[in-house]
């Protein structure tokens, strides 16, 4: 598989290798050791999701206090996304940008975001699957939001009219979460990325 650092510090598109005949598809849509090595430090599973939307649904800005964060290895079963990484961390170089990748049940593609990145996705089809692995476990109350259609971000979302939950829709602007405290400090971030890492066995 192919492992390239996005513009955004901390996140990578991860591109498979598809092996298929007339039976049908294999790949290896996740492998610990080859990520490792791209990202510096394995990945600590501890929690995988799945999510199921109807196309225009748009979920996030979503992002965890650091530490723990929450980093994701993330791919679309079913249909296509448009996933989208947001830079969060208050004092990194590319705060406030956003980089979109299209995640789909052809290419098979992933995407990898660290602890402290803001995640979310637009599903360009009805019944888009999402699978999630994730390095911690729900945690509420340190787990929060940006409003997806928040201006200053500038996320173009392939939809019309997005379609939102109630909690996505009443999360704060950028400037809002930033001016509270909210957001996780880039160095703070990169301080317990490097943390992470040991040999890999």
């Amino acid at each position: 598989m192919d492992i390239v650092p996005l513009s955004i510090d901390g996140a990578w598109e991860i591109s498979p290798k598809l092996y298929g005949d007339p039976r049908g598809l294999f790949t290896e849509w996740y492998r610990f050791d080859h990520l490792a090595e791209a990202v510096g430090h394995p990945l600590d599973l501890r929690q995988a999701n799945l999510s199921v939307s109807s196309a225009g649904v748009v979920r996030g800005v979503h992002f965890a206090d650091v530490p723990p964060g929450q980093a994701k290895y993330v791919t679309c079963t079913r249909g296509a996304v448009l996933d989208v990484i947001v830079d969060i961390r208050v004092g990194s170089p590319t705060f406030g940008q956003w980089q979109g990748v299209r995640l789909d049940d052809e290419t098979r593609k992933a995407v990898y975001i660290a602890e402290g990145l803001g995640h979310g996705f637009c599903a360009l089809t009805d019944d888009a699957t999402l699978t999630y692995l994730c390095s911690a476990t729900y945690s509420p109350g340190h787990e929060h939001g940006v409003h997806p259609l928040d201006a200053e971000l500038g996320i173009r979302w392939p939809a019309d009219m997005p379609r939102l939950s109630e909690r996505d829709a009443k999360s704060p602007s950028l400037a809002e979460a930033r001016d509270s405290g909210l957001l996780p400090e880039y160095e703070a971030c990169v301080a317990y990325t490097k943390s992470l890492r040991r040999p890999i066995v």
